[in-house]
């Protein structure tokens, strides 16, 4: 029987944490949030959970708290990764983290704009001896983008005997009558959408500006007019870098491009300089023009009622796509395989659980990885992405996402050939 200890019980921790109350082999799960009657919350509709706050910027309080525990979910801020990873290899027991972990200790003489890239490599080639030395496993990147993306994009190129480029698209589809930009973390999304990203392009990761590089699409499945994604900070050509070889069959291009509601608010704000972190003088007074805007949009909905309240106003669209574009060569034919994923949207997750769209992927996303965990089906030692499961694993995964209603439908098409993804106008018709 396992123990485990999910830090942060907002929608995506405490969805993990009420799936994991349904799992056999599960003994306790240690439900963690700096806010005590948020913990207190999750486990009044649990049978195993047990609340306890913490506060993740001490160290010894979080391994006080994970003290006996088999795995340790990070489900928090970016910026408290490091000390939850130092936790786990601390207390010997593995690691699962949503995201990546940013401004690691080992690496902040690293220009700011790649010490993120550099800690990834940090990790991979350093915190990955001591997990395997503690016989343990850590995944990051787990939730829906990366996570999901990552074992769709695996599958995609398990298709090819030589993969060329790998284009990963979210299309944010989702808008409602009142004014709701974002349905996540605000401060996560103008955060990313000011931040440079990067491609992974001729084998090298470059780095590219926001917004840039744009492409359009029309998709017959989703019923949309053609869409126009771009350039956007995240993780995905990161790991394709990295692993192009091992994990993605000699994969020389990957990309991330994102469209949608967030996108069409941000890049004016972005154009005129209001979403910048850099603090200036403005008659007299010091202003940082991003916490300005933050302090003006409305926050993601997160409890059931405000989510029910939103879908009764009425929404203009409850759509969205999440495609993947895998090239490369298939029985000596070059071809394209298509991916599209199926997800519950936001009426459609209201009503299996009470949660947004968006919710409902993240949090059930990264679920499917702790389930991997905790039915000891993670083989691996040391450290690892979310691309980084075995074939093994990534088909186990799309099983059990097709039981949560997350599907896919897959199309390998000839002669087409990946020209606009450096930004040249293309729509697929």
């Amino acid at each position: 029987m396992k123990k485990v200890m999910v830090c942060g019980c907002g929608v995506q921790g405490s969805t993990i944490c009420r799936k994991l109350d349904e799992e056999p082999n599960i003994e306790e799960i240690i439900c963690a949030d700096h806010d005590l009657k948020a913990a207190e919350a999750v486990c009044k509709l649990m049978k195993k959970g047990k609340p306890v706050k913490v506060n993740a910027e001490d160290l010894d309080e979080i391994k006080k708290a994970a003290e006996g525990c088999d795995l340790l979910v990070n489900v928090m801020p970016i910026n408290y990764g490091a000390n939850m990873l130092k936790a786990a290899m601390d207390l010997g027991c593995c690691y699962q983290d949503l995201a990546a972990v940013e401004n690691l200790p080992e690496v902040m003489d690293v220009d700011k704009y790649d010490r993120w890239i550099a800690g990834i490599r940090y990790m991979y080639d350093n915190y990955s001896k001591t997990f395997a030395a503690n016989n343990t496993t850590a995944i990051i990147g787990t939730g829906s983008a990366p996570g999901v993306m990552c074992v769709m994009a695996r599958k995609c190129v398990n298709e090819l005997d030589e993969c060329d480029t790998i284009n990963m698209m979210v299309y944010e589809g989702v808008k409602a009558k009142r004014f709701l930009p974002f349905w996540w973390s605000t401060d996560v999304a103008l955060a990313d959408m000011q931040e440079d990203a990067f491609a992974f392009e001729d084998g090298k990761l470059i780095r590219t500006k926001p917004f840039s590089r744009k492409i359009w699409r029309k998709w017959p499945e989703y019923n949309m007019s053609p869409v126009m994604l771009c350039e956007h900070a995240h993780d995905e050509p990161v790991y394709v870098g990295f692993n192009a070889e091992k994990y993605f069959k000699g994969c020389r291009n990957a990309y991330f491009k994102y469209g949608g509601v967030g996108i069409q608010f941000s890049e004016p704000l972005y154009r005129a300089g209001l979403l910048s972190n850099q603090e200036e003088e403005i008659h007299g007074q010091k202003v940082i023009p991003q916490e300005i805007i933050l302090k003006h949009v409305p926050l993601p909905p997160k409890n059931p009622d405000e989510i029910k309240a939103i879908i009764d106003e009425g929404l203009i669209a409850d759509g969205g796509a999440f495609v993947i574009e895998a090239f490369g060569t298939r029985k000596g034919r070059y071809v394209m395989v298509e991916l599209h994923l199926n997800a519950p949207g936001l009426v459609e997750s209201y009503e299996k659980a009470k949660m947004t769209g968006e919710m409902y992927l993240t949090g059930q996303g990264a679920f499917l990885y702790t389930k991997l965990f905790v039915n000891d089906m993670i083989d691996q030692k040391g450290l690892i992405s979310s691309d980084m499961l075995d074939d093994r694993q990534v088909e186990q995964y799309i099983r059990w996402a097709e039981d949560l209603g997350i599907t896919y439908t897959m199309e390998i098409k000839e002669n087409v050939k990946p020209t606009d993804l450096r930004g040249k106008q293309f729509t697929n018709e």
